[in-house]
C-alpha cells in the first residue's frame, strides 16, 4: 500500500491506495534555490538571453519604467531584489529620481499605501515614484496599434513615453496565457480596459453558446489569446526584462534576464522542468490537494488545483479535490457567478463584459461536466459547493465512496499532493 497525507487546510488527511493502483504521484521536481540572491542577479543582467548586459542597453540620461506585478504576485518577493535593480540602474548612472515603478494592475483594483511596502519594501518606496495603472481612466493610455486578432492596443502612455522599459515578474503554469509574467506585464499588466476585454475574449470559443476556447490552458503559448498578447509587447519593445522562477519549495530559484520574449520563454522551460511532471497515463480517479492553507483558503484560489487535476484525469472520470476553503465565498466576484445555474447564461455574461473570475467559473463548470469532482471540504461549505455544480463530501472516505459508485472497484489512480503548482504531462 501507498500511504499518503495531503495538505487540508492547515491540517493533513491521510489514506492508502494498493500500489498495483496508483499510476503516478505528481511532485515537482527538486530544483536548487539560488545560493546568493544579489550573485543570481548579477548573472541575469550581466549575461543575458539574447540581449545585450543592462549595462550597455542603459544610458544615464534615461528615464526609466520598471514594470512590476502587483499585490497579488507578493510570493515574487520584490523587496529582495528591486533594491538590486536600482543600485545596478545608479550604477550605470541613472539617479532615482529618473526611476519609476509602474504597477501592472491590469484591471485589478488599486493598492493602499501600506500594500505598496508590503510588496515593494520600505527602501523602494522610499527612493522611487509609484504609479499604478487605472485601466479605466482612458486618458492615461496611448493608442499603439491594433494586432492581427483585431484587438486595439492601448498602453499606459508613462511607460510607452519612457526611455526605457523593464518587464519584471515571476513565471508560473496560467490557465489562461500559458504561463505568467514576460508579456503578460504589458497585457494586460499596463493595458487599457477596452484592450484587456478585447484579449481576455480570446478565451472564449469563437462560436458563441460553445463555451471555452480549447486552445486556452496551463502550458500553451500558442493561442490566440497568448499570441495577440505577445504583438502588444512588440509594440511596446520592452528594452530589457527581468523575471523569477521559483522552486517547489517557494525560493527564488533562478533568475531569467534579456529579452522580453527570449528570456521568458526560457523562464518557462525552467517552470516545465521544475513543474512539469511526466505521467504515463491518465487515471480513473486523481486524487489531489492545494497543499493546504492558504492555498485551499477559497475555491478560487483553490481551482488552480482542480484544474491541473483535470489534465491527470480520464474522460468520465472521477477528481476528489481535498480543500478545506474556510473562506469558501471569497472573493465575491467569483461566487458570484454561481447565480448563473446553466454554463450558457455564465458564457453570455461573460460576453458581454469578461472577467477573470467570470473565466474561472465558467471552465470549472466545463470541467465538471467532463468529469466528476468531488470536493472535500468543511461542512459549512455543503450548500456552496453544491450550488457550484460539484460534488460535496464531508471526509475522504466518503469521497472515495462516492467516486466507487461511479468507477467501480477497478480503478487506477493519480495522486497530486501539491496539485496548485504542478502540471501533470501525459507522455504520448
Amino acid at each position: 500500500m501507498a500511504k499518503f497525507e495531503l495538505g487540508f487546510g492547515q491540517k493533513n488527511i491521510s489514506f492508502e491506495i494498493p500500489d498495483n493502483q496508483l499510476i503516478a504521484t505528481v511532485e515537482g521536481r527538486d530544483y536548487p534555490a539560488a545560493k546568493d540572491m544579489e550573485e543570481a542577479f548579477k548573472e541575469a543582467i550581466e549575461h543575458p538571453i539574447g540581449t545585450l548586459p543592462l549595462k550597455e542597453i542603459i544610458a544615464a540620461d534615461d528615464t526609466v519604467a520598471i514594470v512590476v506585478s502587483d499585490v497579488t504576485r507578493a510570493w515574487i518577493h520584490y523587496e529582495q531584489f528591486l533594491p538590486l535593480l536600482l543600485n545596478a540602474l545608479n550604477d550605470f548612472g541613472v539617479p532615482d529620481e529618473k526611476i519609476f515603478l509602474m504597477v501592472a494592475l491590469g484591471a485589478h483594483r488599486k493598492h493602499s499605501a501600506e500594500e505598496q511596502v508590503n510588496v515593494y519594501g520600505e527602501e523602494v518606496v522610499r527612493r522611487v515614484a509609484i504609479y499604478q495603472n487605472d485601466a479605466f481612466n482612458a486618458e492615461e493610455f496611448v493608442y499603439q496599434g491594433t494586432t492581427s486578432h483585431g484587438v486595439k492596443a492601448y498602453q499606459n502612455k508613462r511607460v510607452v513615453n519612457a526611455d526605457k522599459v523593464i518587464l519584471t515578474g515571476g513565471i508560473v503554469y496560467h490557465l489562461m496565457a500559458g504561463f505568467g509574467a514576460g508579456r503578460k506585464s504589458v497585457m494586460p499588466g499596463i493595458s487599457g480596459y477596452e484592450t484587456i476585454q478585447g484579449n481576455h475574449a480570446l478565451c472564449l470559443n469563437k462560436i458563441v453558446g460553445q463555451g471555452l476556447n480549447p486552445e486556452c490552458y496551463n502550458g500553451n503559448t500558442q493561442s490566440d489569446m497568448a499570441q495577440d498578447m505577445m504583438e502588444m509587447a512588440d509594440m511596446l519593445q520592452p528594452a530589457f526584462l527581468l523575471n523569477v522562477v521559483m522552486n517547489a519549495e517557494g525560493k527564488v530559484a533562478k533568475f531569467v534576464g534579456g529579452h522580453y520574449e527570449k528570456a521568458w520563454r526560457e523562464g518557462c522551460q525552467t517552470v516545465e522542468a521544475i513543474f512539469g511532471v511526466p505521467v504515463a497515463e491518465k487515471a480513473d480517479l486523481v486524487i489531489a490537494s492545494s497543499g493546504g492553507y492558504p492555498k485551499d483558503i477559497n475555491l478560487y484560489q483553490a481551482t488552480k488545483s482542480t484544474e491541473n487535476a483535470v489534465m491527470a484525469c480520464k474522460e468520465g472520470g472521477v477528481i476528489i479535490a481535498l480543500l478545506e476553503c474556510r473562506n469558501i465565498g471569497e472573493p465575491p466576484d467569483f461566487s458570484d457567478w454561481f447565480q448563473y445555474k446553466s454554463l450558457y447564461e455564465r458564457e453570455m455574461v461573460l460576453r458581454k463584459g469578461f472577467t477573470v473570475p467570470g473565466f474561472i467559473a465558467l471552465k470549472m463548470g466545463f470541467s465538471a461536466k467532463r468529469m466528476t469532482h468531488i470536493i472535500v471540504s468543511l461542512p459549512k461549505n455543503r450548500e456552496f459547493i453544491e450550488n457550484a455544480g460539484l460534488v460535496f463530501a464531508a471526509s475522504f472516505e466518503e469521497a472515495l465512496t462516492l467516486a466507487e459508485e461511479r468507477l467501480g472497484k477497478d480503478y487506477k489512480v493519480t495522486v497530486m499532493p501539491h496539485a496548485a503548482n504542478t502540471m501533470p504531462v501525459i507522455q504520448a
